[in-house]
């Protein structure tokens, strides 16, 4: 092994990892946001008032491309498909309904990549970089999005005209959601580091199959005495 050992029993190896060479964080508020029903029409026109019951991200998609005239950088094009569940209702006060649909929104961001005309060929049959029809390496970071659940701000209803006037245009009930979304993107590239390694140590924590009983572990939990205090506001001194 390539090791370089030292004092205290700690070597300096040579590490394969994922660098990140830029990233950014970002608080998102997408509007006018158009539902998509899975039934793939209007909404019914019984429904007069709508809620956002779940919101979730289901898929990112995303592209790299280079920025022309300023090398290493990278345009990343970030697209976003959430799941929504809306709650509608006929009425205020009757038990809603429950209607499902999918919406999309799209970004881009600018990151440094740094560059690379390396081919990295791997024994699985993996591969990074890639040759053009103008024979040059073509070697992309990798781009990664991590984001949280999106937070549903509004729910409204909204009327869409298609056609033009004077030749039968018509209106379109629909769903329009503002959405707020955080999220971090990172471009990154593989390569090689040293790093210390302290020897393995035999785990001390002995392995145990035995479980308590619920009203056991419940007797463990301490009595949560701030939930039945009334929390105050902070109320300004010049009150």
């Amino acid at each position: 092994m390539n090791e370089m050992p030292n004092a205290g029993g700690v070597s300096a190896v040579p590490v394969k990892l994922d660098r990140v060479f830029d990233s950014c964080s970002d608080k998102d508020c997408i509007t006018n946001l158009q539902v998509m029903l899975e039934n793939g029409g209007d909404l019914p026109p019984q429904f007069t008032a709508v809620k956002t019951r779940c919101c979730t991200i289901d898929n990112v998609c995303m592209t790299v491309e280079p920025v022309p005239f300023n090398r290493g950088y990278y345009a990343v094009d970030v697209t976003y498909t959430f799941g929504v569940e809306l709650l509608c209702y006929e009425r205020s006060c009757e038990s809603p309904s429950l209607l499902r649909g999918t919406a999309s929104a799209s970004k881009s961001v600018i990151l440094y990549g740094s560059e690379s005309n390396t081919k990295t060929f791997f024994s699985n049959g993996a591969r990074i970089g890639d040759t053009n029809a103008c024979c040059e390496t073509v070697n992309l970071p990798t781009a990664s999005c991590q984001c949280v659940e999106p937070i549903a701000l509004e729910t409204r209803i909204v009327n869409l005209t298609q056609g033009n006037a004077g030749e039968g245009c018509c209106c379109r009930r629909a769903v329009m959601l503002t959405l707020g979304v955080f999220s971090v993107v990172e471009l990154t590239r593989p390569v090689t580091v040293t790093a210390a390694v302290y020897p393995y140590t035999v785990p001390a924590k002995t392995c145990s199959a035995q479980t308590d009983s619920p009203c056991e572990i419940f007797s463990r939990l301490s009595f949560p005495t701030e939930e039945f205090i009334p929390q105050l506001p902070d109320v300004p001194e010049s009150f």
